[in-house]
């Protein structure tokens, strides 16, 4: 898995945005002005930190050695993924929907309206 799946994919979903708020090395996707992903380009293998419940973000933990607590993050909150092969590309993009779904029910109705509504 590569940074062009992981691009391609998050732009698929609606309202989403990309920028370099922080640096030409962290390519960060949005959806109402809220960070849901985040790709640090210069890492081997690649790797993406996103939002997830705590609970599950524990599982994850525990179930794959390659998914650590977010970097550089509130770590109760995000995890940080090493895309080396271990997490199957159908769960990574499964992980992607639950970070943009997290962020989405945490913006206001007017926000959510204004970005998903237009």
């Amino acid at each position: 898995m590569n940074i062009e799946n992981i691009r391609e994919y998050c732009l698929s979903k609606k309202a989403v945005a990309e920028s370099f708020p922080f640096d030409s090395k962290t390519l960060v996707f949005k959806v109402g002005g809220k960070i849901f992903s985040l790709a640090m380009l210069e890492s081997i293998p690649l790797k993406i930190n996103l939002k997830c419940d705590p609970d599950r973000a524990l599982d994850l933990r525990e179930q794959y050695e390659s998914i650590k607590a977010g970097y550089h993050s509130n770590k109760m909150h995000w995890n940080t993924l090493e895309l080396s092969g271990e997490i199957p590309q159908q769960e990574v993009f499964e992980l992607i929907d639950h970070s943009y779904e997290l962020v989405i029910s945490n913006l206001t109705n007017k926000v959510r309206e204004h970005y998903l509504l237009d």
